[in-house]
């Protein structure tokens, strides 16, 4: 705590509730380290007797006692490495089996969890010819999907732009197998005329 402020504080002089609660703040923060911001130091407090949480907020910011560690920014899963061209442009109708596919990951509540079921559907006749459920949704779980289809080179496989779909080791199977990718907006479906299907947009 900067030497100005603890002068000042000692000097300003406080009723006795409040210079109660400052001072049990200044404990925790100095405890903590500084680690901790109002929320969890009113935690803290609230073990032993109920604070209104934005005096603890009020207290923290008038000494300089705020939270000095900084959050740590996540990497997305699945960095982006390619984003293909919108080839599909709602053109639904296919003239021939394993001509256009289209693929989603839908969310399965089950129990007290979260299920995914990652499946390719095929629209000259709106069958599913891939699926794969599972319980997290990382490129592995695309790929094993990706990995049933069977000889469908020259297809046209259209998704959104995931981070999964859009990741190196997913473009790079998509290639092998002789696929030509198509991608939309992410994360905006769209259900698919004289269908309850949703379809990547």
């Amino acid at each position: 705590m900067p030497r100005s402020t603890y002068y000042r504080w000692k000097k300003q002089g406080l009723p006795a509730k409040q210079d109660a609660l400052v001072s049990r703040v200044q404990e925790l923060c100095l405890k903590h380290r500084f680690r901790y911001g109002y929320r969890k130091i009113t935690s803290q407090i609230r073990r032993q007797e109920t604070v209104n949480p934005k005096r603890v907020q009020r207290a923290m910011q008038r000494y300089g006692w705020q939270c000095r560690v900084k959050a740590k920014k996540r990497k997305q899963t699945g960095q982006p490495a390619q984003v293909a061209e919108h080839l599909l442009k709602r053109q639904f109708h296919a003239d021939r089996p394993l001509q256009k596919l289209v693929t989603d990951i839908t969310y399965l509540p089950y129990g007290s969890t979260m299920m995914y079921l990652s499946s390719i559907l095929e629209l000259y006749n709106g069958e599913v010819v891939a699926y794969s459920i599972g319980d997290k949704q990382d490129v592995q779980f695309v790929l094993d999907t990706l990995q049933q289809l069977p000889d469908v080179k020259g297809a046209m496989l259209h998704s959104d732009q995931g981070s999964v779909y859009t990741s190196h080791d997913y473009q790079k199977a998509v290639k092998e197998k002789g696929i030509t990718m198509s991608m939309s907006a992410r994360e905006r479906p769209l259900i698919m005329p004289s269908s309850n299907r949703f379809i990547p947009r």
